[in-house]
């Protein structure tokens, strides 16, 4: 026992009636000025002040954590040298640990010694064990993270993989292997033995169900659209984030999931340093997979600035999503506000004090703001021209429409803030799922939350090559059809939960738009009529239900047109109006990304077909 009680150094005598900022003034670490001006932050920023100084640049970690050591008498261990064994430390359960940034270390004596950053808050930890017997040792909050990692990792990653309820995820569909297989293979030789038996009449019938959900999306844009024209949001629509805000600020964690990124840890650590919000009160993680070699060794070459930190999520189960990361990365972050980047996210300087000052005066129910993307590559070459008109028309008209209108808004991935507390409550996000963000936003809705779009801007990377558009719009469309079948396992309580008008959005937003690219060369079909030929259906409807048809085919694209060019008239879009005409030709790569994702529903629903960064390098303005 002896040889392992000298492993707790001696420190001087805790001296608590004197302040930190003292201790590091009395070290000279610090001069007067510096003092004040961390003590003036202080008063709007809830963050300890060690923190608020570090985060400033106006004294090293090393430092604080040495200065805390003095002023609570604490000893100070190093956890790489001296880590603490797996039988110790998982006497504490996994959740306590991190809800207290705390780790068991050594048992001494009749105590058990804990390691924490955070000796202020120790008495708490004691409470909440029920326990007297805990004694405290000093260890840098890092250090605690990646040993907590190494020691409850497989737990809390199969726990990431199975927060969202059972009946709310697809993870079941992981041991129905058989049955997807074998109801695909029955409902492709139904199609065939219809087609062979009746082939017009099945075509009639395909081009009917074409047809339905061309009215179906085309009304809802039509109302977005409309919406838009009559109540446009403005530049007046945006919090004046300069102001000095009448509330200390809260502490905003973002998690930037990344897998196999080589290029791109440099640039997003410039990008992000020009962020406004305290960078004592940001928490930027940077989450990687325990397997992801080349992003480690990407990480490794860079100096990360305090504010952020890595967290290696562990493999388990075979499971490699961005859902399961997020997850698990959730347990390690001390944000009452979390929020979501990707790898080549630009964010604007302001957007988390516009975020912060919405959620403060905004009402409880308000459980998710989304920011709106555009892009610094679209003049890459066409496709990436085209990808920025079509989320122009999505960000700009189709969103904002939605959302005034009262419908259920299908999340992006990214730019995505949520209050913390319903996050958990609603079991973070279906690690299962490819599209866990639209899931996310239908769940919301249907436990009575409301998500809010903010207009405030991130610029990102348009993908710009027809491979890679098909690979992403392929996931895309298969999360959507996936989505759909989950929530739609019990339409009755569906309907109840969300109401006539939501309900009917849901069957357009998820089931119709699948429908409109897997259907879109029926539809294509019609343009045989101006062109002199024949129609199939002509032979079983009649040439005026397929004149009807085709009107309203014309109809449709011409108020696709429409919103192209309404939504690329403002100055930042205005070099993509010429491209607009051009749209009708960048979606027949939808087709074949939509037969993608039918076939990956029944082989793979799970596999997560990854987005490459870093192909284009940021241009000089959003949209350009």
């Amino acid at each position: 026992m002896d040889d392992l009680l000298v492993r707790i150094p001696d420190t001087e005598p805790a001296l608590p009636h004197k302040p930190l900022g003292r201790h590091l003034l009395d070290a000279g670490l610090i001069g007067q000025g510096e003092l004040a001006q961390a003590l003036h932050m202080q008063r709007f920023v809830d963050a300890p002040l060690g923190e608020i100084m570090v985060s400033e640049g106006l004294v090293r970690k090393e430092d604080v954590l040495g200065a805390l050591c003095r002023q609570s008498g604490l000893p100070r261990v190093d956890l790489d040298k001296d880590p603490p064994s797996i039988g110790i430390a998982r006497r504490i359960p996994a959740a306590i640990c991190l809800a207290h940034g705390a780790l068991p270390w050594r048992d001494l004596e009749g105590k058990l010694y804990m390691a924490t950053s955070r000796p202020l808050d120790f008495d708490r930890l004691r409470e909440a064990l029920g326990r007297t017997d805990l004694a405290p040792v000093m260890a840098d909050d890092a250090q605690i993270k990646a040993h907590l990692s190494r020691i409850y990792g497989q737990e809390l990653a199969a726990k990431a993989a199975l927060r969202v309820p059972a009946p709310e995820s697809c993870r079941d569909w992981g041991n129905r292997h058989g049955r997807r297989l074998l109801t695909g293979a029955g409902i492709f030789a139904g199609l065939g033995a219809a087609i062979a038996i009746a082939p017009l009449w099945t075509v009639t019938l395909a081009m009917l169900w074409a047809v339905l959900t061309l009215v179906m999306t085309t009304g809802l844009k039509a109302a977005s659209l409309y919406s838009h024209l009559m109540d446009s949001d403005s530049a007046a629509d945006l919090p004046d984030a300069g102001r000095v805000l009448p509330f200390r600020l809260p502490r905003v964690s973002v998690l930037v999931p990344l897998l196999e990124e080589k290029e791109i840890a440099g640039a997003l650590i410039e990008r992000l340093s020009r962020l406004t919000y305290p960078k004592s009160l940001l928490e930027v993680v940077l989450v990687l997979e325990e397997g992801d070699k080349v992003t480690q060794q990407t990480i490794e070459r860079t100096s990360l600035p305090s504010w952020m930190s890595v967290v290696k999520v562990p493999e388990a189960g075979g499971l490699t999503t961005k859902p399961r990361a997020l997850n698990y990365a959730l347990d390690f972050c001390a944000g009452s506000i979390v929020g979501v980047w990707d790898a080549e996210d630009w964010p604007e300087a302001d957007q988390i004090e516009r975020v912060v000052m919405r959620f403060n005066a905004a009402p409880y129910n308000v459980a998710c703001l989304q920011g709106r993307l555009d892009y610094y590559n679209a003049r890459t070459n066409w496709i990436s021209r085209c990808f920025a008109i079509e989320y122009a028309i999505w960000w700009r008209i189709m969103l904002p429409g939605l959302a005034r209108l009262g419908f259920v808004i299908p999340l992006g991935g990214t730019t995505l803030y949520f209050r913390r507390d319903i996050l958990e409550r609603l079991g973070g996000w279906d690690a299962h799922n490819v599209t866990e963000d639209a899931d996310l936003g239908l769940r919301l809705a249907r436990h009575g939350y409301v998500a809010e779009l903010l207009p405030t801007v991130t610029r990102e990377e348009a993908t710009c090559t027809p491979w890679a558009w098909v690979r992403q719009r392929s996931r895309w469309l298969k999360g959507f059809l996936v989505t759909y079948l989950v929530h739609m396992r019990r339409p009755g309580q569906l309907y109840r939960e969300l109401g006539p008008l939501r309900f009917l959005g849901v069957q357009t937003m998820f089931l119709a738009t699948f429908s409109q690219f897997a259907c879109a060369p029926l539809l294509w079909s019609l343009w045989l009529l101006p062109l002199g030929g024949d129609h199939p259906v002509a032979l079983t409807l009649g040439w005026g239900v397929v004149t009807a048809f085709s009107v309203l085919f014309v109809a449709a694209e011409a108020l696709n047109m429409a919103m192209g060019f309404v939504a690329c008239s403002r100055r930042e879009h205005r070099h993509l109006l010429a491209f607009v005409p051009t749209m009708m030709l960048y979606f027949t790569l939808g087709a074949l990304a939509a037969y993608k994702a039918l076939w990956e529903v029944l082989r793979a629903p799970f596999y997560w077909d990854k987005t490459r960064h870093g192909v284009s390098p940021p241009g000089g303005h959003a949209g350009g």
